[in-house]
């Protein structure tokens, strides 16, 4: 991750308050604070006003707030004829908050196609994410194939909004099945907005695009005001089972 450390930059302290300065304050590439920690007060604030951090081992904490942001409106999800057909032959099974750590790890892994090799997920950062997953905030979805974790992805819930972190691959199209699973169960449970951050060909094949910031804080602030679904989650046995997608198409 290379950055340009020279500009003057909002420093948070460790072990002080949890407010952030307005995301506008951001420079043009979306970094908006650095330092502080990862507790979990200061975590959710970051999520609540559209921050998250992002950095590698040996760097210090950086907070971003890009310019534009990717989403996905989850009713807008795209699945392909391909996908559509893996996830009716039932290749995977599904199941959502079962190993969560074992998730993170996997995202973590080296992988050779990322530009930073995956190494942004810290084991701090595994630490911070999995106590918000056990005070219930936290979310793991898992793909398996003969009783092995084949992929997955994990990230933030809060009012109406799902904030996507990170996904593995073990197995093609483990990842994508997870994935569309995920949002079949956010869309039942009204869920409004998924930020995905920065946009990808791959998410983009799903059905995100990016939008202005501004267009972004006002999605986010109308999906707070839901009620937040805190806890240990589960499939809907028909989401679970795939037979939600085995109906016409």
């Amino acid at each position: 991750m290379n950055l340009n450390m020279g500009r003057r930059l909002h420093i948070l302290r460790t072990g002080t308050g949890v407010e952030f300065p307005p995301v506008e304050t951001a420079s043009p590439e979306g970094l908006l604070a650095v330092g502080g920690d990862l507790r979990p007060e200061r975590l959710l604030a970051a999520y609540q006003h559209g921050i998250f951090p992002w950095y590698s081992e040996g760097q210090p904490i950086l907070w971003w707030s890009p310019d534009p942001r990717a989403v996905l409106l989850p009713e807008n999800l795209n699945i392909s004829r391909s996908l559509r057909k893996t996830l009716r032959a039932g290749k995977f099974q599904v199941t959502l908050d079962t190993r969560f750590r074992d998730v993170m790890r996997a995202c973590a892994a080296p992988r050779p196609q990322h530009p930073y090799g995956g190494t942004w997920i810290t084991p701090d950062m595994i630490d911070a994410y999995t106590r918000l997953h056990v005070l219930g905030w936290a979310h793991s979805i898992e793909a398996w194939q003969e009783n092995e974790l084949v992929g997955g992805l994990y990230g933030i819930a809060l009012g109406g909004a799902f904030f996507g972190e990170s996904m593995f691959a073990r197995a093609s199209d483990a990842s994508k099945v997870a994935f569309v699973h995920l949002v079949h169960q956010l869309v039942r449970w009204g869920f409004t907005l998924i930020d995905c951050q920065q946009y990808t060909e791959h998410l983009a094949r799903f059905g995100a695009q990016e939008i202005p910031r501004p267009e972004f804080m006002h999605r986010l602030n109308e999906a707070l005001t839901l009620p937040d679904r805190q806890g240990r989650w589960s499939l809907d046995a028909d989401i679970a089972d795939a037979s939600v997608f085995r109906g016409p198409s």
